[in-house]
């Protein structure tokens, strides 16, 4: 926790170091067919597809709008596992502006806000 950096400050030095022209953030879980979203470059925003869908959940689990909460991951095209509906144990918050530079990305759009505060570390990365 005390090492991290900035998401901005991250880009701009993998950007610096290997000469990349640009760098493409996503949110999700690569192995969960589905629940992978993409950044918008424009406004820095993770942005749903017409596949899936978030839904942010207080301490009790109900769907809260405006606030943040543990993100709920949605998605179609799982169909041979129950990969279709999961729990994180990240932090979030749905955003309900549109950006302006990329309308024609419609789906909802949020904000990663870190994990549960002394979340397990999990995960194939961690290995």
């Amino acid at each position: 926790e005390k090492l991290k950096i900035s998401n901005i400050k991250f880009e701009s030095h993998l950007k610096n170091k290997f000469k990349f022209k640009e760098v493409i953030n996503y949110y999700g879980m690569i192995e969960q067919t589905g629940s992978i979203f993409f950044e918008c470059p424009r406004c820095k925003n993770f942005i749903c597809s017409i596949f899936s869908e978030i839904f942010i959940r207080d301490k009790n689990f109900k769907v809260v709008k405006n606030k943040p909460g543990l993100i709920q991951l949605m998605s179609l095209l799982p169909i041979s596992y129950p990969g279709h509906n999961i729990i994180t144990q990240d932090m979030g918050i749905v955003l309900n502006q549109k950006c302006k530079k990329c309308r024609n990305k419609e789906g909802t759009r949020f904000k990663i806000l870190g994990r549960v505060k002394d979340a397990d570390m999990r995960g194939c990365s961690n290995i």
